[in-house]
């Protein structure tokens, strides 16, 4: 399975992607998110806390990410980005859906 980096990366260069924790979380609230990457290393944690939230309220797949900074790299960005939503997954289709598979056990 693809690692959440190289989906993100995937998504950013054939469909379309949201960066900052303000366009993710209006793209959370019109329903237009597919997936949503949070970093793990956000100081404060209050900044990206809302968005696992909001999407288990919409049915939205929501993933962690270790990393701001590799978070930012896959997303083309040349610097950290906090969280990112995919609009259009492009060919990173199959991966999110064996992604979504791996996390409905949970």
């Amino acid at each position: 399975m693809a690692d959440i980096y190289t989906i993100v990366e995937k998504a950013r260069r054939t469909g379309k992607v949201e960066k900052g924790t303000n366009e993710v979380t209006k793209a959370i609230e019109r329903g237009t998110a597919k997936l949503v990457v949070y970093a793990a290393d956000v100081e404060p944690k209050e900044i990206v806390q809302h968005l696992a939230v909001l999407c288990k309220e919409k049915n939205i797949l929501c993933q962690e990410a270790d990393s701001k900074q590799k978070l930012g790299i896959a997303v083309g960005i040349p610097v950290a980005a906090s969280s990112i939503a995919v609009i259009e997954l492009g060919d990173a289709k199959q991966d999110v859906a064996s992604l979504e598979k791996g996390t409905k056990a949970t």
